[in-house]
């Protein structure tokens, strides 16, 4: 079987299979410049990606979030802790000069104006998590909670920001 025909058979990248190849993880020769590759090899390669690991569990606790950054607060029976730089989370990176302005930002890997990062900043008030009930809260203004980002390459984009700081947190917990 050819590269092409093997890529389709594996729904991956021709230059996958050619990876796949050279590194020997699947059982292929090279005739006349051209990769043949054996057909139960390539199922098998197929066979092991199909197999799904479970999911480790994310086990949010208020231990977890403060060796992510957070700042634990408990007073009058309330046990918290307020995750204060949430924007990271979501995916916005800004650099500043040494008098507060933006110099640069990128939200989500794609660059964005500079004068979007107060607003992406003030949609949402605050984000913590509440050791009573195990779970993460935000505050945010109406209609915050979606946030339309136009990125300098054309793109308009509606983030849900509230998701996408969660979403952050949780992969922040279940790496460590």
């Amino acid at each position: 079987m050819n590269t092409s025909t093997a890529a389709t058979e594996a729904k991956v990248t021709v230059a996958t299979i050619r990876t796949w190849c050279r590194a020997g993880v699947i059982a292929a020769t090279k005739q006349a410049g051209r990769w043949i590759i054996d057909t139960a090899s390539l199922a098998a390669r197929i066979a092991i990606g199909k197999m799904k690991r479970p999911a480790k569990p994310i086990a949010l606790t208020a231990e977890a979030l403060v060796a992510i950054g957070g700042r634990r607060w408990q007073k009058n029976g309330m046990d918290r802790v307020y995750i204060n730089d949430w924007a990271e989370f979501a995916g916005l990176e800004a650099s500043y000069y040494k008098s507060g302005n933006v110099c640069g930002a990128t939200f989500q890997g794609h660059s964005i104006a500079n004068g979007r990062v107060g607003g992406i900043l003030g949609a949402i008030d605050k984000v913590w998590f509440d050791a009573a009930d195990g779970q993460l809260h935000a505050r945010h203004y109406d209609g915050a909670r979606s946030y339309e980002i136009r990125f300098y390459d054309g793109i308009r984009q509606t983030f849900d920001l509230v998701a996408a700081t969660f979403a952050g947190i949780k992969a922040a917990v279940a790496a460590l």
